[in-house]
């Protein structure tokens, strides 16, 4: 309907304008790619978290990558579970996102439980083909979640953004936040080529946590990474942005 092609319109506009122009930065090769090397992170020491080395999975004989020319749609071919960041050292793995499928419900747990319903609609209205998670805690305390959801098509992963009203504002709020706006310490350097993130960061004065999320559409792709700390203390910045740039990588 042309109400939503505007409201699309209007999401990508306001993106742009606080993050610049997106999905133009600079693309990273998965098997190139090293820890001093992330976009707008700092040196080794400065709290980043020991990542093992990445690798892309293999594809389907005859498929293309999903950014290649001869995929136009931007389909991803490659096993979705396949494509979630593994957990860094020292992490102790979620036991209910392990990295496999889950169900509707698990992934509407994200959300604040007046909010489900909502979302359990526009899920059924959208009718993703898959959806694959992981989770870990850190030992400082903090827990990242990362959620990947495939659609059959782009069309359809933009439209799921686009209905949970993330662009200039978070949209449809997450468990456990409050107020959440854009983060100002992302910047365009760390955007990839072919990919939209929008991230965001709780402010102050939050509840019992402090949340970092960001959602991230690639394709045929929707990635949802949330970074969660208990106490009075923010979930530190460098490895949230390491574990988006990261997922994001495999994403492209």
């Amino acid at each position: 309907p042309p109400r939503r092609v505007l409201r699309a319109v209007a999401r990508w506009t306001a993106a742009a304008l606080a993050f610049g122009v997106l999905g133009t930065g600079t693309a990273f090769g998965i098997a190139s790619l090293e820890r001093t090397d992330v976009p707008g992170l700092a040196t080794e020491g400065d709290g980043r978290w020991d990542y093992p080395e990445l690798s892309l999975p293999a594809l389907p004989a005859g498929s293309p990558r999903p950014f290649s020319p001869g995929n136009p749609a931007e389909i991803h071919h490659a096993d979705l579970r396949e494509l979630l960041l593994p957990a860094p050292a020292g992490a102790k793995p979620d036991k209910k996102l392990t990295g496999g499928w889950i169900s509707t419900e698990t992934f509407l747990d994200a959300y604040r439980e007046q909010d489900r319903r909502s979302v359990a609609q526009l899920l059924k209205d959208a009718a993703p083909r898959h959806i694959a998670a992981r989770g870990w805690t850190m030992p400082d305390g903090t827990t990242s979640r990362i959620y990947l959801v495939r659609f059959n098509s782009t069309a359809f992963a933009s439209l799921m953004i686009d209905d949970l009203n993330v662009g200039s504002s978070a949209g449809t709020p997450l468990a456990r936040t409050d107020t959440t706006d854009l983060d100002p310490a992302w910047g365009s350097a760390n955007d990839i080529e072919n990919l939209s993130s929008f991230v965001f960061t709780e402010q102050a004065p939050f509840g019992a946590e402090h949340v970092r999320q960001a959602y991230t559409l690639a394709g045929d792709t929707m990635a949802l990474v949330v970074h969660e700390r208990p106490g009075k203390r923010e979930a530190a910045r460098i490895p949230f942005q390491q574990t988006l740039v990261l997922q994001n990588q495999l994403l492209a």
